[in-house]
């Protein structure tokens, strides 16, 4: 089913998100603007065992999306003159003890070098595990429910050997969004989720936008996320649409809806939350992996730039794209069936290019590459 909101039919889109629906996803929702209007559809079910699609603007749980929302705070109160950029972070956050090379800019490029408390691959294909919540598909189903803190969080990251000296490479880290949310509250003196509300959540009336922090409730409507494990040689499959985030913190743990993505992500590009030297500062892209402050910035083969950040968490997954000046989005949420080997990660990774190609490139040859999901 689709529900088109302008005069145009978009039947590539509608096949696009019923493609990645055949390849493993439960249930898609697509949404586009672009200079044709505004399209919305979905595919796929919103509950497994049921026949109904899932909601065209339903709460999604974003992942790493979360990190543009929080990376988008932290320059807020750049601006605020409460934050310097090129800081020490260890200035802020005394307690921990960190090396002091470690600036403000760093946590949000992922340059710090800081251990990922979600467990970290090297590149000689060995894996150095970290909390339980992400190293075991039935541990993680029976404590999901639990409340992990953002200092213990990092007091475990901060306890490994460092991935490479600070500034000096790239690597992902859950870790370096939990010392910015951290330091958001040390510098504000109020919970993220408030000064989030405070700065993006209300001025742009992102009604369909939390920040839950340890709250397992997800607001309806809602598509339903799905966790497959072993359990004495079988298939399990439980259903995890309620769920305590805390394990991944600032680093994934925020639900919104493709209609606040769209609204977030139009706004940021287009210079409603930052000036413009802080947001060029942001979309500069780190050389390595096109990283730049919270944001994928990302060339398609057809010769265009999209700025991205897209995000998985435990069933659900949401995406969001836009051109650099705004005038083209695509957000989409994404519920289907997770386990600890990530089985969909491929699935994941062909789907969304096949989609920037049909919305960014016309359905033409080449797309930009899509960024991991996050656990």
């Amino acid at each position: 089913m689709s529900v088109t909101l302008t005069d145009q039919d978009r039947p590539e889109l509608q096949k696009a998100i019923e493609e990645m629906v055949d390849s493993g996803f439960t249930g898609v929702s697509l949404r586009v603007h672009d200079e044709r209007g505004e399209w919305v559809g979905s595919a796929g079910v919103r509950e497994l065992g049921e026949s109904a699609t899932p909601p065209t603007n339903g709460h999604v749980r974003i992942g790493s999306n979360t990190k543009t929302f929080t990376a988008t705070v932290v320059l807020q109160l750049v601006t605020e003159g409460k934050i310097g950029l090129d800081a020490p972070v260890a200035d802020y956050l005394p307690e921990f003890g960190m090396d002091r090379r470690i600036t403000v800019r760093m946590l949000l490029q992922h340059t710090s070098g800081v251990f990922n408390f979600t467990g970290e691959y090297y590149d000689d294909g060995t894996f150095a595990p970290g909390i339980p919540a992400t190293t075991a598909g039935q541990e993680w189903v029976d404590n999901r429910f639990k409340t992990y803190l953002p200092e213990d969080l990092v007091r475990l990251a901060l306890s490994k050997p460092a991935r490479f000296e600070p500034g000096t490479d790239w690597s992902y880290a859950n870790t370096n969004y939990v010392l910015a949310r951290l330091l958001i509250e040390k510098v504000s003196g109020r919970p993220v989720a408030e000064e989030m509300r405070r700065l993006i959540l209300g001025p742009l009336g992102l009604s369909g936008t939390v920040a839950p922090t340890t709250r397992s409730e997800i607001p309806e409507p809602h598509a339903h996320a799905y966790y497959r494990y072993e359990d004495t040689g079988r298939q399990q499959t439980v259903d995890v649409t309620r769920q305590n985030p805390s394990w991944i913190s600032s680093g994934g743990d925020m639900i919104s809806t493709t209609q606040d993505l769209h609204t977030f992500i139009s706004a940021l590009v287009g210079g409603k939350l930052l000036p413009a030297p802080l947001l060029a500062e942001m979309c500069t892209p780190h050389p390595k992996v096109g990283y730049g402050l919270g944001v994928f910035v990302q060339a398609t083969d057809c010769g265009g730039t999209v700025i991205t950040h897209n995000g998985g968490m435990a069933g659900h997954a949401a995406l969001m794209y836009s051109t650099p000046d705004g005038s083209k989005t695509l957000t989409a949420a994404l519920n289907y069936v997770d386990d600890a080997a990530l089985s969909l990660g491929e699935a994941f990774q062909k789907a969304t290019q096949r989609l920037v190609k049909e919305v960014f490139c016309g359905g033409r040859a080449g797309s930009a590459d899509a960024a991991e999901p996050a656990q």
